[in-house]
Order: C-alpha cells, then structure tokens, then sequence
C-alpha cells in the first residue's frame, strides 16, 4: 500500500512470488550475517552506536522472516471454516512487524540516554569499516524489493527499512571517521539515538497502514465514492450505487460489497459481468453486487 491517491494492490502472480521469495531469501540471509557481524565488533568495542544498529538490523531480519511465512500463508487454499484462506496473514504480519520496530525504538533510546552521561571510548575506524560494509549490504537489499515495493505492504515495509537502514549506517560511517579523528566519544549515543528517530519516522507510515487495513478500513488509493460514480458512470441504466464497502483481504487483494439499482431486471446479469471487470481494473479483485429495482425494500436513502 503506498500513500498516493492511486492504488497500488496489485495481484502478485507466481512468477512475482517467486521473484518475492529470493528477495526475502537474500535479504534474510545476507541481514542475518551482518547482525552477527555488527553485534559481536559493537560488544568487542563498546560501542553504542554499533549495538543498535545490530538490534535493529535483527528487528528487520525478523521481519524479512515474518514477511515471508505471510506469503506461504497468503497462498493456503480456502477452507469451510477460512472462506479467504490466510491471505490477511499479510496484514497481520505487517502490523506486528511495526510493532517490533516501536519496541527496538525504545530499548535503543534508552540504552543512548543511559550512556550519554558516560560515553564509552570506542575504535572510531572500525566503526567506519563495519558502517561500510552495512551500506553495502543494506542498499543491495533495498535495491532488491525496489521493484515490487508499490505491490504489497509487506514489501514495502521491507524496502523502507533497507533505505532507511542504509542512511543509518552511512551516519555510523560519519560518526566512526568524526570519532576516530576528534575522539568525540558523545557521537556514538547521539546516532544511537538519532538511529531510533529514523525508524520511528520510517515505520509511522506503515503502522498507520497496516492498522487500518487490519480494521478493515478502506485501501489507500481507494474512495467509496469514487468507486460508486465510477460504476454508476458505466452504464446508463444505474440509477444508483449505495452501501458501499471496501476492504482488504490481504495485503494485496481488495474486496467490495455495493448495492447496485436497475429499472431493468433482465439486464442484471449483463451489467454484473460489466461492473466486475472495471472494478478488477481498480485494484478491486473480490466484488459482491447486489442488484435492487428502484422501488425495492432497500431504496438509495437507506443508511
């Protein structure tokens, strides 16, 4: 889900899949070495600065992680007692992936608030190489969802932590050179703590999404009244289209439900098939229409 007044739920199909599946695999792999990496030289040097990035590098991981079993989920077949399958699996995934990245927010503005009154002396230059190695890894993460990430919510939350991540470890870099350079040992809580903000301004767009769409609220991009001129516009003999309701079934599937009024009972069928294929064409993949004569029991006033 992106932000713009245009949907972007498109239907990802196999090839898309796969193509979605080695990108997690790339990123969950090459993330999970570097957190190793990064969290074993941050406890060697004492370093805030390289701790917090390893945790929130970790957090990602957990995500990636979460954000592919969401996919295995999505494509569980539908059952008697799941008419959707799991596909809203995505959206919960989505939701506890914000979640996770708040709490890593906490623990590391705690922990550079703590040390900022006693700032540890750390090896500025190894900070550097390790912030180095990070950009790498993270921009060629980034760069691996860029493509698909206006698809799906879970890839875009995945591309924005990877970007996100990038800038952060170019401002370890930064910090590592100062400090190695100026043995201002200060820096190194104070971009632990300006680490925290970024995540904090990078995942506020996705937990404001991904709460919504777990309410059932409207997709972005998506209008209820937009939608019903839209199918009122489609064909002459629509008087009217009233109760509305959109909502996602997954991250990228929409669903609707509209009351649709035809003096002509004959044409039902035709127009049904109609509004079907200009509603797929909206990014709306599950529709459900029920048709009323003007002078049926549920009239346009009905609320």
């Amino acid at each position: 889900m992106a932000h713009s007044k245009t949907s972007h739920h498109t239907h990802l199909h196999s090839p898309e899949v796969n193509h979605l599946n080695r990108a997690f695999i790339w990123g969950i792999s090459l993330n999970l070495s570097f957190v190793l990496i990064e969290f074993g030289s941050g406890i060697w040097l004492d370093s805030l600065a390289l701790i917090s990035d390893a945790g929130h590098n970790f957090s990602d991981v957990i995500s990636l992680v979460l954000a592919m079993l969401a996919f295995k989920l999505a494509k569980v077949k539908p059952s008697a007692r799941y008419t959707y399958g799991y596909k809203k699996s995505t959206v919960l995934v989505s939701l506890l992936n914000a979640c996770i990245l708040l709490v890593a927010v906490g623990i590391i503005l705690a922990e550079s608030i703590q040390k900022l009154s006693h700032p540890p002396v750390v090896e500025g230059g190894v900070i550097a190489w390790i912030a180095g190695v990070g950009i790498v890894i993270n921009a060629f993460t980034a760069w691996v969802f860029r493509k698909d990430r206006e698809k799906d919510l879970n890839v875009k939350g995945a591309y924005l932590h990877m970007a996100a991540d990038t800038l952060v470890s170019v401002g370890v870099l930064i910090s590592g050179v100062l400090i190695q350079y100026t043995g201002w040992y200060l820096l190194d809580p104070i971009i632990g703590m300006a680490i925290a903000v970024v995540i904090l301004v990078s995942t506020a767009g996705l937990l404001h999404d991904s709460l919504r769409l777990s309410l059932d609220g409207v997709p972005a991009g998506l209008s209820p009244k937009e939608i019903g001129r839209i199918l009122k516009e489609t064909d002459r003999r629509i008087t009217d289209v009233h109760h509305i309701h959109i909502w996602a079934i997954s991250t990228t599937e929409n669903a609707l439900t509209a009351h649709i009024v035809i003096p002509d009972p004959e044409a039902f069928e035709e127009i049904k098939c109609r509004l079907k294929i200009v509603l797929k064409t909206h990014n709306i993949q599950h529709s459900t229409l029920e048709f009323e004569l003007p002078d049926g029991a549920c009239g346009p006033k009905c609320s």
